[in-house]
């Protein structure tokens, strides 16, 4: 049942890359572009996108590589996945303020306006800094003197 599968060319001795990277060297033997892209392919087997799009770029102002090697190549081109750097999420505040403390501030201070631990609380608040436990207690406490 354990079968490996092996792709396979339909024709190994068929080329396109190899055949265009000779044909530009042949042309342009003093390109370093090409003179790179001859060795990574022969080193790895196989070129990226982006460096196949270029040696399309190159190949197509040679008039001696013939059309159908090129649209040959263009569609290896096509066939290979375009990889997408996605966006980078959004910045998200390090401290969200919390709307029913900045409400118990703001009571109170209408009531009582020189108040001066509220007053002390409301410039923490107001410089995003965290309220700690005891002083949301405090608050809440100050909240319910007020509304008896």
């Amino acid at each position: 049942m354990n079968q490996i599968i092996m792709l396979q060319r339909k024709k190994p001795d068929v080329d396109i890359v190899s055949d265009i990277l000779k044909a530009a060297l042949e042309a342009r033997p003093d390109s370093t572009f090409v003179k790179s892209l001859a060795f990574q392919y022969e080193e790895r087997g196989s070129l990226s996108k982006k460096q196949l799009e270029g040696l399309f770029h190159k190949a197509s102002k040679i008039n001696t590589i013939p059309d159908s090697k090129l649209t040959t190549l263009e569609a290896i081109i096509k066939k290979k996945p375009t990889k997408f750097k996605s966006a980078p999420p959004k910045p998200t505040p390090l401290y969200t303020k919390d709307e029913a403390t900045g409400k118990m501030i703001d009571d109170i201070l209408s009531k009582y306006p020189q108040h001066k631990m509220v007053l002390f609380l409301k410039a923490k608040y107001n410089n995003n800094e965290t309220l700690s436990a005891s002083e949301i207690g405090d608050l809440q406490r100050f909240s319910k003197l007020l509304k008896k």
